[in-house]
């Protein structure tokens, strides 16, 4: 075989093989929109694998958990969260805060649903994910029955519930003023033009701020201050056997 034909037919190769895939691949990567929608989805799965652990060992784990705990694992979740995506799309990891930046003009409308597709697929990714690693205590501790309500309920590991003292409409005023809490001191600790936290700092302030919330304004409505939070890992226990009773609060209850 001479060195021509040699040529040929390694060009036919790289024709025929992986590198042009891979090229496409690359190339849709470096588009905006994907690399925002992947950096939404890896730090929600990142906060919420986190904080929805830290839930799992205070109802799970007796004296292994408490409150505390899961103030710091959503707090801190956070953190790593913005470190996961910060530069790449803000690292919002909830739709209520994206709606806010595209009413105040600060992105364009059209990446709403990017962004809080990414928030939701991966906020039902770490669902499913705390699910597996704490399946077997949630079936010794339920006595293999997936209960709302009771003392054996575990649906509370995945989403928000309110108390007896509070109602419906209670706990949406709640959540609006908690949630309005959160976008301010959001706002006051990355507005440049006021007093910022200091370069670098702005993870662990955020972390900070969101157990300031769990430790001061948790106790209503659990705090979910953010639907990519609790509705998709609702949507989970409902698939996963919980049953309907997941949305007994969106459904109506006694008293509103």
């Amino acid at each position: 075989m001479t060195g021509r034909d040699r040529k040929r037919r390694s060009t036919r190769a790289s024709k025929m093989g992986t590198p042009p895939t891979i090229s496409k691949v690359q190339t849709i990567l470096q588009k905006e929109m994907v690399r925002e929608f992947l950096a939404e989805f890896m730090s929600t799965f990142v906060m919420m694998v986190f904080g929805l652990g830290s839930v799992a060992h205070m109802v799970l784990g007796g004296k292994m958990g408490s409150y505390l705990g899961v103030n710091l694992g959503f707090g801190f979740g956070v953190t790593m969260g913005v470190h996961v995506a910060g530069n790449i799309s803000g690292a919002h990891m909830n739709a209520a805060l994206t709606f806010t930046n595209c009413a105040l003009g600060r992105m364009s409308w059209k990446k709403f649903p990017v962004y809080v597709l990414g928030q939701f697929l991966g906020s039902f990714l770490a669902a499913a994910t705390v699910y597996c690693l704490f399946y077997g205590a949630i079936m010794e501790f339920s006595e293999g029955n997936l209960t709302v309500t009771g003392p054996t309920a575990t649906a509370n590991i995945f989403a928000t519930y309110l108390p007896q003292h509070m109602t419906l409409w209670r706990g949406f005023l709640d959540e609006v003023i908690v949630t309005g809490m959160l976008q301010l001191c959001l706002s006051a600790i990355t507005d440049k033009e006021n007093n910022p936290a200091l370069q670098g700092t702005q993870a662990v302030v955020i972390g900070i701020l969101v157990v300031i919330i769990g430790g001061s304004m948790g106790m209503n409505s659990g705090y979910a201050i953010n639907p990519s939070r609790d509705l998709p890992p609702r949507l989970f226990t409902f698939i996963a056997g919980w049953g309907t009773q997941v949305f007994r609060y969106c459904l109506g209850s006694p008293s509103l």
